[in-house]
């Protein structure tokens, strides 16, 4: 099959080679809460302000599963952001297996 020129697959980057430029998170610290690891990342935006991720993994091995929840508040210190992106991750977590108790 011959993909049209619009979506035709780039080819492989060499070994080493990123796409585009890294981003640099900081991940402080994490939380364990049962199956959960509940880890919060802050990143410094160009206007020296910071976003907030927080990353919640299960699993192990080849059967690990990794949710990045992206926070949309924009935050005056890095303390503050990893603050709300630990609360956001902890409350996920807590939905989940508040949810799941109850089935």
């Amino acid at each position: 099959m011959t993909w049209p020129r619009a979506v035709r697959k780039a080819p492989p980057l060499p070994v080493g080679a990123c796409a585009g430029p890294i981003e640099s998170f900081s991940i402080d610290t994490f939380t364990t809460v049962g199956k959960y690891r509940v880890s919060p990342l802050t990143k410094q935006r160009h206007d020296g302000r910071y976003t907030a991720s927080v990353s919640i993994r299960s699993g192990r091995g080849s059967a690990t599963h990794d949710r990045v929840l992206r926070l949309t508040p924009v935050f005056d210190t890095a303390q503050a952001a990893l603050h709300h992106a630990t609360s956001e991750g902890l409350a996920w977590v807590d939905d989940r297996t508040t949810s799941l108790q109850k089935a």
